[in-house]
């Protein structure tokens, strides 16, 4: 999004006839819109092979194959959705002293989200409660609580 030039040259592909007027997206979805599509084939496959027949026992291992592959690429496709969420989240954060590393291989981003801590600055009869908004950041390996800037 940040090179001007990288996104005309993409407009200028994605609105040429060769590429019917398909975006990147849709090129970079299809080898996986694929293989979903072979597993279906390999079932209807499975259906229709007589039981104990050797193409069942050959379309059963090509469909457990192909079972595995899928889940890996579920699995990788997940691991870089998290490691875009942990950039993301650095790009956003600036930390006082740059002790901790937020992007890691192995740390995963569990849940996040808003809310709100109540200062009571008075401890008199008549409590003045303030409020400001704390972000909270759950990583599989550890807690992160930010506010922003001011």
């Amino acid at each position: 999004n940040g090179n001007a030039g990288f996104q005309q040259v993409l407009e200028r592909l994605e609105s040429d006839p060769v590429c019917q007027r398909l975006s990147l997206k849709s090129f970079l979805i299809l080898p996986f819109q694929r293989i979903t599509r072979l597993k279906l084939l390999l079932q209807n496959i499975l259906k229709r092979t007589r039981p104990g027949s050797e193409e069942e026992v050959q379309a059963t291992q090509a469909y457990d194959a192909l079972e595995k592959l899928i889940k890996d690429c579920n699995e990788n496709v997940q691991r870089m959705k998290s490691t875009e969420e942990l950039i993301y989240l650095s790009q956003k954060i600036e930390f006082e002293c740059k002790i901790f590393p937020l992007i890691s291989q192995s740390r995963r981003l569990v849940k996040r989200g808003e809310l709100t801590a109540l200062d009571f600055n008075n401890p008199s009869p008549k409590w003045k409660v303030t409020t400001r908004p704390i972000y909270l950041h759950l990583f599989n390996d550890c807690l992160l609580l930010s506010r922003p800037k001011e």
